[in-house]
C-alpha cells in the first residue's frame, strides 16, 4: 500500500493544485518512484490510498499496468491519517501482513530486502510480531528521532532515536478493533505493540529524503537531475 492522502499544507501553493505524490522530481513523480522499484522488487498488486486531488492520481495513473502492477484505489472523502487510511483499506489488502509505503518520500532502499520479512511473517503466530520498520538516520529537520532500535527491536524510547522512514511491514492485527472510516494516527498503535515487544526493525543507511517542504523537493530535483 501506498500512503498517498494526505494534503501536502507545507507544500503549498505546489499542492494547491496538484496532489503531493504527482509532484515531479528528477523528472518523473514521487509516487512513480516507489511503483518502479515495487514492480522490479517483485511486488504485483498496490492499493493506493488518496483524498485532496486524488482524482489526477487515478487519472495519471490508470490501473498499473503501464508500471507492470496492478493498482486498486481506496478513496477518502476526507484524509483519515495513517492507520485510518490502512484500515479503511484493509479489505482490499488481503489477511496477510502487507508492505506500506509513504508516498512522501524518497529512497534508494531495495524493497527486495523485505521479501523474507514477509515470508517470516506470513509463518510465524501473529502474536510474535505485528509491525517491522525501516529506521534511518535522523534528517536535520527532525533530529529528535522517532523510535530506538536495539537488537532488531524497535522500542519507543532508548539512548538514540532514530527516525521511522515510511517503510513498514503490518499485520491486520495490529489494526483489530478499529472503526474503518474514521480518522486514527499510526504512531499510538505501534507504541502499544512496542511495550510488548512486538516490533522488529532494521536500520538503513543509504539514500532517503522526507520531501516535506518545496525546499527539500527542488533539492532533490537537484541531485536526482544531477545539478547538485
Amino acid at each position: 500500500m501506498i500512503l498517498a492522502a494526505g494534503r501536502g499544507e507545507r507544500m503549498r501553493p505546489l499542492t494547491d493544485h496538484t496532489p503531493k505524490p504527482l509532484l515531479m522530481a528528477g523528472g518523473k513523480p514521487l509516487i512513480v518512484w516507489h511503483l518502479e522499484k515495487l514492480a522490479d522488487a517483485g511486488f504485483t498488486d498496490v492499493v493506493i490510498n488518496h483524498a485532496h486531488l486524488g482524482e489526477q492520481i487515478e487519472a495519471m495513473l490508470g490501473d498499473g499496468k503501464a508500471f507492470g502492477i496492478r493498482i486498486s484505489y481506496s478513496h477518502e472523502a476526507q484524509a483519515l491519517e495513517t492507520a485510518g487510511g490502512i484500515v479503511k483499506a484493509l479489505t482490499m489488502l488481503d489477511d496477510a501482513p502487507f508492505l506500506v509505503v509513504n508516498a512522501d518520500i524518497w529512497t534508494d532502499y531495495d524493497f527486495r530486502k523485505l521479501l523474507p520479512r514477509l515470508d517470516a511473517m506470513r509463518t510465524h503466530r501473529a502474536a510474535e510480531c505485528l509491525a517491522h520498520l525501516v529506521m534511518v538516520d535522523n534528517p536535520p529537520q527532525h533530529s529528535r528521532g522517532d523510535f530506538a532500535l536495539s537488537a532488531n527491536t524497535v522500542h519507543s524510547d532508548g539512548n538514540a532515536l532514530l527516525t521511522f522512514s515510511g517503510i513498514g511491514i503490518y499485520r491486520p492485527a495490529l489494526f483489530a478493533g478499529m472503526t474503518p472510516g474514521q480518522p486514527a494516527k499510526l504512531a499510538p498503535l505501534l507504541r502499544w505493540a512496542m511495550q510488548r515487544e512486538q516490533v522488529s526493525g532494521e536500520y538503513y543507511a543509504g539514500r532517503w529524503r522526507d520531501i516535506g517542504t518545496p525546499e527539500r523537493l527542488a533539492e532533490l530535483n537537484r541531485e536526482l537531475s544531477g545539478s547538485a
